[in-house]
């Protein structure tokens, strides 16, 4: 409100004219009390003359003392000291409402008076306890509610003390008609003040209002309008210097934003991350990339130091030489960022560090599982081609000498090992084709708990043959949707292997059961486990956690990877379940209702 040049020029005046009449209300009070007090003084020092021992009197006032010592030399010493006071109340300004006189004891006991209580309202003043020593008290306090003096009278062996009390409702009006007069001054002036103050700042003011207005057209975008220059004078000067101004920063502030969209435009929506700081370390810019890739709230707290000084120093980055850059490394949760650090200016004031980040995890993974993928084949392939080579140049190097019991006995296992390598080509062929998503599903409608009771009486005489109890428990499962050999693959894979890694005489348990959108199956097993260090890597491809008794049982490490694959193409899932003592339990889950 008192922002503007107006209401400031206003609220001036009407200080001024406030703060004079304040002093002037001040000066008044102030003055009117003391003449009221000075007066009262004059005319009680005038009356009892000689009588006061801080003033000379006239013979008249000294007189009247003689008379009332005389007075109270008498037995009725009281009732003669009144009619002396009544007789001379013109002379103390007596005017029984505002000034009263009091004939006390020497003790300053009340004997008589002038007010219609009978000193009931009379209280022990300063003055009062003076008279009591034996002087007159007459002293002033401006700061009182009332105005006093005693005057001991002794007579004989008779000592009283005249007392004369004004309470000031006098001065009390006079202050208030005072008061009353200079408020009426003050609204006059403050009213007089209001209408030239007004006259004044619109003279002064309107043309700087223009110039405002158009600086807020400006500042709005608004750069069409011209003001108008409607003087000569320095605001004339000012207001043509603005309209040049106005047309500059149109034509500048246009490039400039056409700028700043393409690279807000770019930083907003680039995979990589991109962070900026000034010359004080401060961070100025960073896209939503940077922070998902620093996993954090990037705002101005942040510091250069703080994110990548342990990559690179600050004034080493600072101190490069355009277009060179350096670049470093950064790990954060987990994932790994390339990052690229160079200034983006060469000024002392104006310059800064920008840093690109690249996420290079998957990058790394991919080589890495690139790497363990080639040589998990080779691996997988090297053993049975090994084999088929050693066994094919002992028959052609034999030259018919090994009986044929023997030959026969090396080419089945020649013939195994090349169905083995078969198994593996096929299982890599699967796998391939489900990562590129090319082998389509068959989608039926089927019976879910007569496919787990298909499977699991298709492996019931291999458990039989290892001396293993299959068993499997079955409730009323519903239709599901899905492909239904598939589905059985993964069902035959999970059962086979825990045939597999269940010693002789284990027992290997199946149930199955639904709820409202899915149904479940779990395959338990008393066999030999999976260690706590290697269940989250079962899914693996090509992993094993007993590699060697694997091998011997003709594993090639895609069953379950393929099996998850499959599952997870029908929006389902695969996984360990809870499962006590030895032995393991793992749950498959499938949605009963299953669109591709």
């Amino acid at each position: 409100m008192f922002r503007s040049l107006h209401m400031k020029l206003t609220l001036i005046l009407l200080l001024l004219i406030a703060s004079l009449m304040a002093v002037v209300g001040t000066f008044l009070t102030t003055r009117v009390s003391s003449f009221y007090i000075n007066s009262f003084y004059e005319q009680m020092n005038d009356s009892f003359g000689s009588g006061s021992t801080s003033a000379s009197g006239g013979s008249s006032g000294a007189d009247f003392v003689n008379s009332l010592r005389r007075g109270a030399a008498q037995p009725d010493a009281p009732s003669r000291l009144q009619d002396m006071l009544e007789a001379n109340a013109g002379m103390l300004g007596i005017d029984y409402r505002t000034r009263n006189y009091y004939i006390l004891d020497g003790d300053g006991n009340y004997l008589l008076g002038s007010d219609s209580d009978g000193g009931k309202s009379l209280q022990t003043t300063p003055n009062l306890l003076t008279a009591c020593g034996g002087k007159v008290g007459d002293e002033s306090d401006i700061t009182a509610d009332y105005m006093d003096v005693a005057i001991p009278i002794s007579g004989g062996k008779n000592s009283y003390i005249i007392y004369i009390l004004d309470d000031k409702s006098t001065v009390s009006s006079l202050n208030s008609a005072l008061f009353t007069i200079i408020m009426q001054a003050l609204a006059v002036g403050l009213m007089i003040s209001v209408l030239l103050s007004l006259l004044l700042s619109k003279t002064m003011v309107g043309p700087i209002e223009k110039l405002t207005a158009g600086a807020r057209k400006v500042a709005a975008g608004e750069f069409d309008s011209k003001l108008p220059v409607e003087s000569t004078d320095e605001i004339g000067v000012l207001t043509g210097t603005f309209n040049e101004m106005a047309g500059v920063l149109q034509r500048t502030l246009a490039a400039v934003e056409n700028e700043r969209n393409k690279l807000d435009t770019l930083f907003l929506h680039m995979s990589d991350g991109v962070v900026a700081f000034d010359q004080e370390q401060k961070l100025i810019h960073s896209n939503p990339a940077a922070t998902r890739m620093l996993q954090r709230k990037l705002d101005e707290s942040c510091s250069y130091d703080e994110l990548f000084g342990a990559v690179s120093p600050f004034e080493q980055t600072l101190s490069l030489q355009r277009p060179n850059y350096t670049q470093g490394q950064l790990v954060v949760g987990g994932r790994t960022l390339e990052l690229y650090l160079a200034p983006f200016s060469s000024g002392q004031e104006s310059g800064g560090v920008l840093i690109v980040l690249h996420d290079i995890t998957e990058q790394h993974r991919n080589e890495e599982r690139r790497k363990e993928f080639v040589a998990n084949v080779s691996h997988e392939l090297r053993t049975p081609l090994t084999n088929v080579r050693s066994y094919a140049e002992t028959l052609r190097d034999s030259g018919g000498d090994i009986p044929q019991d023997t030959e026969n006995s090396f080419l089945d296992i020649i013939i195994n090992e090349t169905d083995r390598m078969t198994r593996i080509v096929q299982d890599l062929l699967t796998l391939s084709r489900l990562d590129a998503g090319s082998d389509e599903l068959n989608l039926t409608r089927f019976d879910f708990g007569e496919a787990i009771e298909s499977v699991c009486r298709a492996n019931a005489l291999q458990a039989r043959r290892r001396g293993q109890e299959l068993k499997w428990e079955l409730g009323a499962l519903p239709l599901v949707s899905g492909d239904r050999p598939r589905l059985e693959q993964v069902m035959t894979n999970v059962i086979g292997n825990s045939i597999k890694y269940t010693p002789e005489g284990g027992h290997i348990q199946v149930s199955a059961g639904s709820d409202a959108d899915s149904v479940w199956m779990e395959v338990s097993d008393d066999g030999i486990g999976i260690p706590e260090k290697d269940r989250s890597r079962i899914f693996d491809r090509f992993y094993r956690v007993d590699k060697a008794r694997s091998r011997e049982s003709g594993g090639t490490g895609l069953g379950l990877s393929i099996a998850r694959e499959i599952v997870e193409r029908h929006h389902g899932a695969i996984g360990l379940a809870p499962h006590e003592g030895a032995g393991t339990t793992v749950r498959i889950t499938l949605p009963i209702h299953f669109t591709a």
